[in-house]
């Protein structure tokens, strides 16, 4: 069934998304070019080192699936805990990023080698959009605010290896902490948190597909009669 195949896509598009190991397990380049095997076959064996990894990845979630009882509620936050804590399972068992661990990695090889500080804000906020990650607090406008405020005191644009200029910014972020209420301690539960949103974000999918084979189903002579089951009763371990 569609829904079926959209959660498998899910456990596709995770492990997909980790061709690129976590740094402490990852193998450099340059191994590859140690081996012994013919040139023409180094590009090949590293592709294919990669495709297993993946592959490993996702039959490594897909048996976490199978076995795990999925209930699509997502309106019931027992379900979308029980489905964020399957979620969390799958990652630590195949080695995969966490979604804020994903986001670390994009800032991390997206701002490298930005020279300054304005730049590196305006990248962090294209990758927020990307990601469809909301500014609810409108942190994005104070953090532009105190850069101006920096930039103004200092007459020039900051640079990011002015390590004196860059701890008046840094203190001017600390006071927007201070305001907003976030302490780093609570980061941890600010993970959390997102971790609910992209299971309830999930099963809502995995609702509306259901939803929409059923009525498909529905249309059909032979199943006119037939009353449709509440999703919520479907187990989707008996599809993957």
């Amino acid at each position: 069934m569609a829904f079926s195949t959209r959660l498998v896509s899910k456990s596709r598009q995770l492990c997909g998304s980790q061709a690129i190991p976590r740094q402490e397990h990852a193998i450099p380049v340059r191994f590859y070019a140690k081996e012994a095997a013919p040139t023409a076959l180094k590009g090949d064996e590293m592709l294919k080192n990669i495709f297993l990894d993946v592959k490993k990845k996702f039959e490594t979630a897909l048996g976490i699936l199978k076995k795990e009882k999925i209930t699509i509620d997502p309106d019931d936050q027992a379900a979308v805990s029980q489905y964020a804590k399957v979620l969390k399972t799958v990652r630590e068992k195949a080695d995969l990023f966490s979604e804020s661990q994903r986001i670390q990695y994009t800032i991390q090889t997206r701002t490298q080698d930005i020279p300054d500080a304005r730049t590196y804000l305006l990248t962090l906020k294209e990758i927020r959009i990307k990601r469809g990650l909301i500014d609810e607090l409108g942190a994005e406008a104070m953090t532009m605010d105190a850069l101006d405020k920096v930039e103004k005191e200092i007459k020039k644009p900051l640079m990011r290896n002015d390590k004196k200029s860059m701890a008046l910014l840094t203190a001017e972020f600390e006071k927007i902490n201070k305001k907003l209420g976030i302490q780093k301690e609570d980061l941890p539960k600010y993970e959390e948190q997102l971790e609910l949103k992209i299971a309830k974000a999930q099963l809502e999918e995995l609702k509306k597909d259901a939803l929409e084979v059923m009525e498909t189903q529905k249309k059909r002579e032979e199943f006119r009669d037939e009353a449709m089951p509440d999703v919520k009763s479907l187990d989707i371990r008996n599809f993957l």
